[in-house]
């Protein structure tokens, strides 16, 4: 089974309903939950999703949609040597730093969904946009 990071990029074009992007969110959401494909994601995303959400809904459904994501997606370890991996990698964007070690360290994700590829250019594991994702596997016809 394929184990993927998805990135707050992705999780937000899906809560947000954010088109055209919102479709494939929702596709390689439907994926993790038919678990045809192992999600994860950080507690950075969690957070921030929270804010944003945060901002045009309340908490209650917010922490109702949060609890949603999770069951559906494992949450990957945000720990001291993840932070540290950052704080001295040459990741332009400090959150995508965090993402990706808590990928790379964990020793099992293939590959990371996110729309910002050039975020990832650092990175040692497979980077993919949803869409890109979805065409190189059987279930682009979901």
């Amino acid at each position: 089974m394929k184990k993927v990071l998805i990135d707050t990029d992705v999780i937000l074009d899906f809560f947000f309903d954010r088109e055209p992007f919102s479709d494939d969110a929702a596709k390689v959401l439907s994926l993790c939950e038919s678990r045809e494909i192992k999600g994860f994601i950080t507690s950075v995303i969690i957070s921030n999703v929270y804010y944003l959400l945060r901002q045009s809904s309340s908490h209650d459904k917010v922490i109702e949609k949060l609890t949603q994501l999770i069951t559906i997606t494992e949450v990957l370890t945000t720990d001291k040597d993840v932070i540290l991996k950052a704080l001295n990698s040459n990741f332009r964007d400090f959150e995508d730093a965090l993402q990706n070690y808590s990928a790379e360290l964990n020793g099992q994700i293939d590959l990371i969904i996110t729309r910002n590829i050039k975020d990832y250019k650092n990175s040692s594991l497979g980077i993919m946009t949803p869409g890109n994702y979805l065409k190189t596997t059987r279930y682009n016809d979901l």
